[in-house]
């Protein structure tokens, strides 16, 4: 099957939360009893307990974040306080899902705001800002509807897409063998309620009903999906498995030109168990976070190298090896510049379908 030769990138419009409110403190809410209203101490605990299953898979463990869709907590004790943290867990924000008290009761919230409002990590230095408004949930965007959008919309849209077809994290439901296979929930149910050993999915506490419901709306979606031929968001790997191997690897090394730069025992061993099916022929096609770097020869001869940092037509600047920012006028150097990207850019009007689908299949063999 012939591919297209420019992919379109996916994304998702994102943005990271604007922490923007002073530290206040925080009580247990009247409606704990006192059984729950624990101590400091252990509903700290509780609460680190409560952010670990919840909160990390998305925040990072050590709440360093995954930025621009998941931003780093590290100092919301400071700069939120108890009710703003409340209403975003509950009404969610973007790629935040709202989580209901069926997934994070009152007594675990109220342990996860003890924790995120008193523990160094959160709480950092004392500045302070103005309180930032919590968007209302009427402006979150709606899932196509149907039974189950609204549970959809809540627990997976944010990874899988607001119709399921795939998103930046999670792929494409309406043609998984997963959701094809199954009959009444029969594989569906067990991977949302248990979640992905390999931590890439949580699980997700759903009554019976809203399961029904879920496992009716992404089988619906995955029928619309069906009758709109060529209307697919991702690439199956089928797709990606038609070409030939030995073909593939004489191009990197003949006139792809791959082999100038890259190399299969080096910067791309085991690539392709890093990256698989669509994210892989991207990085192929159009790398990302690929640094262009420069050399500079100064006129008493020095040679300095390092990430171009800066470039127009009178300055040009990098960072060196010890992350120190220097800059010369152009008039008054020599330099070159290496970009990794306008190499692959120039690469495109090059590639025949064969081309890709040869290179494709040989990148897939560097494990």
């Amino acid at each position: 099957m012939k591919i297209f030769r420019v992919i379109t990138l996916l994304g998702v419009a994102t943005g990271a939360i604007a922490f923007q409110a002073r530290l206040k403190p925080i009580f247990a809410a009247s409606t704990i009893n006192v059984a729950q209203a624990a101590a400091p101490s252990d509903a700290s605990a509780a609460g680190e307990k409560v952010f670990l299953n919840t909160c990390a898979m998305c925040h990072g463990a050590k709440m360093e974040g995954h930025p621009p869709t998941f931003p780093t907590l590290a100092g919301v004790g400071n700069k939120m306080n108890s009710d703003q943290i409340r209403q975003l867990v509950r009404q969610g924000r973007k790629a935040m899902p709202a989580f209901t008290t069926v997934q994070v009761s009152d007594g675990d919230l109220t342990n996860l705001l003890q924790y995120l409002t008193t523990n160094p990590t959160f709480t950092g230095s004392t500045t302070s800002a103005s309180a930032a408004p919590v968007a209302p949930a009427g402006n979150a965007p709606k899932a196509p509807g149907g039974p189950g959008s609204a549970t959809y919309l809540q627990n997976c849209a944010f990874c899988h897409g607001r119709d399921a077809a795939g998103g930046e994290t999670g792929p494409d439901l309406t043609r998984s063998k997963l959701v094809a296979a199954d009959i009444n929930g029969s594989t569906i149910a067990p991977v949302v309620r248990n979640g992905r050993a390999d931590g890439k999915m949580p699980k997700f506490n759903l009554s019976d009903s809203e399961m029904t419901d879920l496992v009716a709306f992404i089988h619906a979606q995955a029928k619309a999906a069906a009758t709109r031929p060529g209307g697919r968001r991702g690439v199956d790997v089928a797709d990606l498995q038609t070409g030939n191997v030995e073909a593939g690897k004489a191009y990197f090394n003949g006139p792809g030109g791959c082999s100038k730069c890259h190399s299969p025992s080096g910067d791309l061993a085991g690539v392709a168990s890093r990256f698989q099916g669509l994210q892989l022929e991207e990085r192929m096609l159009y790398p990302r976070d690929a640094k262009d770097t420069i050399t500079v020869t100064t006129p008493s001869g020095e040679t300095v190298k390092g990430v171009l940092a800066y470039q127009d037509e009178f300055t040009v600047g990098l960072r060196d090896s010890n992350g120190l920012y220097r800059s010369w006028p152009v008039g008054a150097i020599k330099f070159t510049v290496d970009s990794p990207v306008s190499a692959h850019v120039d690469q495109f009007p090059k590639y025949t379908d064969d081309d890709i689908h040869n290179l494709m299949a040989y990148i897939q063999t560097l494990k």
